[in-house]
């Protein structure tokens, strides 16, 4: 049931809700929109009909536009969100302290707002959001790694794990986690239309946002391949289902370093396309 309502006292007839319909189901109908209930499963409740109308005279999905953020004139400076882009780094230092979970959430809602192929939204987090379980994790994990070297079970190409494994016995040296607090793994079902990328979009969002909040993040690549081509039974222990398609992997927590300036980076090639 998609619950298209409109408030027809609200309703000034101006059709944008059918215009910016993704999938052409809103009609017009005696002057105000509606949505014939053979279309309804049609609708990929992507809430644009909501999120364009002037007069907050459209329910979708049950959600009440006066729940909704107004947008107008609430937006920040682009030079601003230009300095964020800029000045983000990547954290490898952090301090022994949880974030609070209330904080942790905020992140994790923001982040599911990012978009997915075809609107499906089914991306996962599997959240580490304890210091205490994910220095649990991080033991465990090191322990099956330091017996697979052991054993000398290492996939082909993975063999540098094991200078990794020697820090970690030696010292304590954390690589692959970064001692990090918290942890978070984005995963999509296999029959999504585009897992992967939803994945690597939702972090992005994630990373962003954090660091707006002085949150520090790392995306770590040594994590991924360690659970999902290393040691698989990993997933297992994190729950992450089976017909799941693992995205990334990215640490998080307060940073034990601040960084005082942005760098400067050559551009990407840019191809002008002309015809």
């Amino acid at each position: 049931m998609i619950k298209f309502v409109v408030n027809k006292e609200r309703c000034i007839s101006c059709g944008q809700c059918a215009a910016d319909c993704l999938v052409s189901i809103i009609d017009m109908v005696d002057g105000h929109p509606s949505i014939a209930r053979q279309n309804g499963p049609k609708c990929i409740r992507c809430q644009h009909c909501l999120a364009i109308c002037p007069t907050a005279a459209i329910s979708i999905l049950g959600v009440d536009p006066a729940e909704c953020l107004p947008v107008t004139g609430e937006l920040p400076h682009a030079d601003k969100i230009e300095r964020l882009i800029k000045a983000r780094r990547s954290v490898r230092r952090y301090k022994k302290e949880d974030l609070d979970p209330a904080l942790i959430q905020r992140l994790l809602d923001v982040a599911s707002y990012a978009p997915t192929g075809k609107n499906v939204r089914q991306v996962r987090f599997t959240v580490i959001d304890n210091r205490q379980m994910m220095d649990k994790f991080r033991t465990q994990a090191m322990d099956l790694l330091a017996q697979c070297v052991r054993e000398g079970k290492l996939p082909p190409g993975m063999e540098f794990f094991a200078d990794h494994v020697k820090l970690w016995e030696t010292a304590k040296v954390d690589i692959i986690f970064r001692g990090a607090p918290h942890l978070v793994i984005a995963s999509a079902p296999k029959n999504c239309p585009a897992p992967e990328p939803d994945c690597l979009i939702a972090l992005a969002y994630f990373e962003l946002f954090a660091q707006s909040l002085g949150v520090g993040t790392v995306w770590t690549g040594l994590a991924k391949w360690l659970i999902n081509v290393v040691l698989p039974e990993l997933k297992i222990s994190l729950g992450i289902p089976q017909d799941h398609v693992m995205g990334y992997v990215m640490a998080f927590g307060k940073p034990l370093v601040g960084y005082a300036r942005t760098v400067k980076h050559a551009p990407n090639e840019i191809v002008k396309v002309s015809f």
